[in-house]
């Protein structure tokens, strides 16, 4: 299992480059006997040829006179078969059965008598020799004989040619090997390359590009693309359904729970008695921090799903900070809070309109949650060096020792007692911060205050 998870079995790569260097290693071994054998044959034939021929010129010598067979042994019988390495030759001539030259000892094959030319390889004198045999009927006026001749050699000569033969082979061999060796490595990064380039591609895909392969690919790779492309489709149609059911479901959650709170407070405005009127108040708040707690759950949701597949747009951040104070202005007119501008004239920025949006109101909100009455809000959006949203309040500010743990899930501060809240606003600003390569910061001013900005 490598890092990633995956089970791995072994690398197609390294396989079929095992598969064809072993086919290659198989086929020089053969190639290499194959050599050898012709060419053993082939030297073999020649010095059987020069035997024959030897042995030929010794009966075409042999004639009869005055009724006795004359054999002159010409010299050229035996200067051709001369070697480089000197190769010793023995030699035997019969009349019938009688050798009347030559070595006694060097027999002569028993169906000579019967062939024209018959090849042997003995040991002869303790020496390994190649022997040629052949005979031929002589004819006189009054006498009719067989004469054998056989002449044997020894074949050190042709050992050294074969041993020739086979260093070069063998050099043959080697040379073939890696040569070889060299085209199954351009075949096995040919094959592999569409492949390569298959999952390269599909790599460089950002998380929301979900389209099919449409690349020609080799026509073993078809049920493999084919797959890949049922598989994105799947995953298009789920991530669609997954938007929609988080839309759905926060227009389900959040009205139900409105007209919950609108008649909470018009009950209370009916009502007498302080205790019920307390009770009422108690599940107004406790409608306020549902309300906060399932609208800010849905966000979350809605921000991890989204940060999968950004939609780049080019927006001004400057006039999504002036949209979302004129939208929340009758809230802090209600709680004497006041939100002040301080922006540049434009600032645009590339990223997904709704989750800035959602960032900028949830700073803005978490700032008025802990305001008190009476004070200021600085909301101030600048261009350079880099785009940043900084949001500054009056309330009571972070807890330095919580800083580094504020941004996590459900995380509240200790002095967040008393006030709605899900631990969830600077989780949702740090992830999209993130999803747009960005940071959040978060720190304090340094006349009181917290102060909390967003980085692209």
């Amino acid at each position: 299992m490598n890092s990633s998870g995956i089970h791995v079995s072994g690398s197609l790569r390294k396989r079929l480059a095992v598969t064809l260097i072993g086919g290659v290693t198989i086929l020089t071994v053969l190639l290499f006997f194959v050599i050898r054998n012709y060419a053993t044959q082939i030297a073999q034939q020649s010095q059987d040829s020069i035997l024959r021929a030897s042995v030929t010129s010794i009966l075409d010598a042999a004639t009869i006179r005055n009724g006795d067979v004359v054999l002159d042994i010409p010299y050229a019988a035996f200067s051709m078969l001369s070697t480089t390495t000197d190769d010793r030759i023995f030699y035997a001539i019969y009349q019938d059965d009688t050798v009347i030259s030559g070595y006694e000892n060097l027999d002569i094959p028993e169906a000579s008598a019967r062939a024209e030319s018959r090849f042997r390889t003995i040991t002869f004198m303790q020496v390994p020799v190649r022997q040629v045999t052949a005979s031929r009927v002589l004819v006189g006026a009054d006498l009719q004989t067989h004469v054998t001749a056989t002449i044997a050699q020894t074949q050190d000569s042709l050992s050294g040619t074969l041993n020739r033969i086979s260093r070069n082979a063998a050099i043959f061999g080697a040379g073939f090997f890696s040569l070889a060796v060299l085209l199954s490595a351009w075949v096995t990064s040919t094959t592999i390359g569409p492949l390569t380039r298959l999952a390269d591609s599909v790599a460089r895909r950002g998380p929301q590009d979900l389209s099919p392969v449409s690349k020609p690919v080799p026509s073993e790779m078809v049920p493999l693309v084919s797959s890949l492309n049922l598989l994105m489709a799947r995953l298009d149609r789920s991530f669609k359904q997954s938007e929609d059911f988080i839309a759905e479901a926060a227009h389900r959650v959040r009205t139900p729970i409105a007209t919950v709170r609108s008649h909470a407070e018009m009950t209370l405005q009916r009502v007498d008695k302080e205790e019920n009127r307390q009770a009422l108040r108690s599940m107004i708040r406790a409608i306020d921090e549902t309300s906060r707690a399932a609208g800010q759950l849905l966000d979350h949701a809605m921000i991890t799903f989204r940060a999968n597949q950004l939609e780049f747009h080019d927006v001004d951040l400057v006039q999504i900070a002036q949209e979302i104070v004129l939208r929340l202005t009758p809230i802090t007119e209600m709680k004497d809070v006041e939100l002040r501008l301080d922006v540049d004239p434009s600032v645009k920025v590339s990223g997904d309109p709704i989750l800035i949006q959602n960032v900028v109101r949830n700073l803005i909100d978490n700032a008025l949650k802990y305001s008190p009455s009476e004070s200021v809000i600085e909301i101030e959006v600048r261009g350079t060096p880099t785009p940043r949203l900084e949001v500054r309040d009056q309330g009571p500010g972070f807890l330095y020792d919580e800083i580094d743990t504020l941004t996590d899930r459900f995380t509240r501060g200790r002095n967040a007692t008393g006030v709605i809240g899900s631990g969830l606003g600077l989780t949702i600003a740090r992830d999209v911060a993130a999803a747009h390569g960005g940071k959040l910061t978060i720190g304090n001013n340094l006349a009181g205050g917290a102060c909390v900005t967003f980085i692209f």
